[in-house]
């Protein structure tokens, strides 16, 4: 689905227990569904739903990591079949020089959020202009959290996910039908 040629990427954390139930947790074990979530500056255990968005909001590509994984793996695990001449918006935590080149050879801009330390830092106005488009995937966020149910129900891990991916699915019905 290639609709656009400016895309925003982001992850949300899906727990699947509170915290207080993670030895107890029969769909998933270990330590790499542990996770920490910056923005809301607590720990969750479960999957990490790493999406690309149009400007639109519509989900095009996405991906479930364990908790603990890094917004770099994600984005590593995605077959990123955006056009070429797009451009990807994305937070500081996607900033990584070597990925950055990787996609400009397939023809893709990512234009991630430099954090202040940065070796390549940006332009003010560049800064702000990715602040504005990734505003966009930050409602779309919120807009599947209101899919999702306050626990998903589920007795195996693939049941888990399947359930997740129809919530998505969901949500991009609804957002093509918006158009």
């Amino acid at each position: 689905l290639t609709i656009s040629d400016t895309y925003i990427i982001d992850s949300f954390p899906v727990p699947l227990c509170h915290n207080i139930r993670i030895s107890r947790s029969r769909i998933v074990q270990g330590a790499e569904y542990r996770g920490y979530c910056a923005s809301k500056r607590s720990w969750f255990y479960g999957y990490k739903v790493h999406m690309i968005v149009t400007k639109e909001g519509i989900p095009v590509e996405y991906t479930f990591t364990p908790g603990s994984y890094h917004d770099m793996q994600g984005l590593r695990g995605m077959p990123l079949n955006l056009p070429e001449g797009s451009t990807l918006y994305a937070d500081a935590a996607y900033t990584d020089y070597t990925t950055e080149e990787m996609l400009a050879d397939d023809g893709i801009r990512l234009l991630a959020s430099r954090k202040a330390n940065s070796k390549r830092p940006h332009e003010t106005w560049v800064e702000y202009l990715i602040s504005i488009q990734r505003k966009r995937i930050e409602v779309s966020f919120s807009d599947i959290a209101k899919y999702l149910p306050k626990t998903i129900h589920a007795v195996t891990e693939k049941g888990f996910l399947i359930k997740l991916i129809a919530f998505i699915w969901g949500y991009t019905l609804d957002r093509m039908l918006k158009l």
